[in-house]
């Protein structure tokens, strides 16, 4: 205790403790600044992937090995991207009805769309026709 005392009453114990806590300020203020950047950068890299995602949604059916003719599919973004119908173009006959999700580069389906997937998979599957009579 009397070590601890004798220190604070030394003349250079508050110029050097000040220049400590001053140093100390400027390596923690690096640190923020750093951390800031990076999180900078990787909302900015995420905001770009999610934003080019959203732009090849809209343009994908005019891309290769697009699973049918352009004109034939619907976008209605969720929980799906398009829903397709093969042949309603050239005739009046559809050949069949696509559920088409579109994903780019290492991008995963979501649960939600695994699900619809496992719903289809499974035959989990209904055409329902819906009449209001507004009476």
């Amino acid at each position: 205790m009397q070590f601890i005392l004798s220190l604070i009453h030394h003349p250079a114990f508050y110029p050097v403790s000040l220049i400590i806590l001053l140093f100390l300020l400027i390596v923690q203020s690096a640190r923020l600044h750093a951390d800031r950047r990076r999180l900078r950068s990787d909302a900015v890299k995420r905001s770009r992937a999610v934003i080019g995602g959203q732009v090849v949604e809209q343009v994908a059916p005019f891309l290769p090995d697009f699973p049918c003719n352009p004109s034939d599919a619907r976008f209605i973004g969720k929980p799906v991207d398009f829903v397709a119908f093969p042949g309603l173009s050239d005739s009046d006959k559809v050949k069949e009805v696509l559920l088409i999700e579109v994903k780019t580069g290492q991008s995963e389906l979501s649960a939600r769309e695994k699900e619809i997937k496992n719903a289809v998979k499974a035959g989990r599957v209904r055409y329902v026709e819906y009449r209001f009579s507004g009476k």
